[in-house]
């Protein structure tokens, strides 16, 4: 298979939101059921607000089974003007970046804007693993910080989905909840 050009008008421009659930409880019956705390929902709604003043349209969502990572993106949709259903999976609550990367292929070509909502590590190794190299300057500093929860990396595609693999993307944006 030949990779798509970049300059290929034929490959639409994609972005890949990579989104760290908001902070959760210490503690629950489960790990998998774990909730939110208040300060996790509020930066769910932020990020959300961020992502929709910034222009960001997702047309489809991954997103793992786990409680909070089902209430993060909740409440993200809430805060933009429309927003897809989420395919909720139980593979990626527990998924490696590789794993993750595995599901981005498969997704279907016509979606051009995809917010995949997990877990660290896989969240923050993904998002390293895909950068290209040449990020912009500011999010590739806030990147370099950590990955805390409530945390998106905006990552734009210049392949197909099927195409996407390490260093496969270009670091365009980096939002981290204050304080």
């Amino acid at each position: 298979m030949t990779p798509s050009s970049p300059d290929d008008p034929a490959v639409r421009r994609r972005l890949l939101v990579v989104l760290r659930h908001g902070r959760a409880e210490s503690f629950a019956e489960e790990d998998h059921v774990r909730r939110l705390t208040a300060r996790g929902r509020r930066d769910a709604t932020a990020v959300g607000e961020w992502l929709s003043g910034a222009g960001v349209r997702p047309d489809a969502a991954l997103v793992s089974s786990a409680a909070r990572t089902r209430e993060t993106w909740d409440l993200l949709a809430a805060a933009l003007p429309e927003a897809p259903e989420a395919q909720v999976r139980d593979d990626l609550y527990s998924a490696s970046a590789d794993t993750v990367l595995d599901v981005l292929r498969a997704v279907p070509d016509d979606v051009t804007t995809l917010v995949y909502v997990g877990h660290n590590p896989a969240v923050a190794s993904l998002a390293q693993a895909l950068e290209d190299g040449e990020p912009d300057v500011e999010a590739f500093v806030a990147l370099s910080r950590g990955f805390p929860p409530g945390a998106a990396a905006v990552l734009q595609v210049p392949v197909a989905w099927s195409e996407l693999d390490a260093a496969g993307a270009r670091l365009a944006d980096f939002h981290a909840p204050a304080g």
